[in-house]
């Protein structure tokens, strides 16, 4: 007995519809997660980071969990902040069949521009916790002035 499945435009455009919800959150609600598509089918982690200001410091924390700090190179670059690593397995993958394996290695970048002038040579670099912190401090052009207003 065979199955005969009626063809029905409106469950293609489901299709078409999950599809594009999938690009959206990829693109835009988890932007830095896996993009197996464009770094391989093993997919590459890009660490999410913060990026804060006040009126003396511009500060980025990013997440790097289950990595050394030993493993991460930090500089920046005309205003340009890389973030790069490489994530290891400490243990030998040898002679076991997984039936899951989402934890990944290999290496990462994150590159940003940092807002506003700062002095790298200022830096502080801080891992704790699996977050780096670091914090920069401006550049005195770069703070901001208050004007004082006169009355006549």
């Amino acid at each position: 007995m065979s199955n005969l499945v009626r063809w029905s435009p409106s469950r293609d455009i489901m299709s078409l519809r999950e599809a594009m919800d999938r690009l959206f959150e990829e693109s835009f609600v988890r932007p830095f997660g896996e993009f197996p598509s464009l770094f391989g089918d093993r997919g590459m982690m890009i660490p999410a980071v913060d990026v804060m200001e006040d009126a003396n410091h511009i500060t980025v924390k990013a997440e790097l969990p289950g990595i050394k700090p030993d493993d991460i190179d930090v500089s920046v670059e005309a205003g340009v902040l890389h973030i790069r690593g490489e994530y290891h397995h400490e243990e030998s993958d040898e002679g076991k069949h997984f039936h899951r394996r989402e934890r990944r290695a290999g290496r990462f970048e994150r590159a940003l521009t940092l807002p506003g002038a700062t002095n790298p040579d200022s830096a502080r670099a801080e891992f704790k916790d699996g977050v780096l912190t670091l914090t920069f401090e401006k550049l005195e052009e770069a703070k901001p002035k208050r004007i004082q207003i006169r009355t006549k």
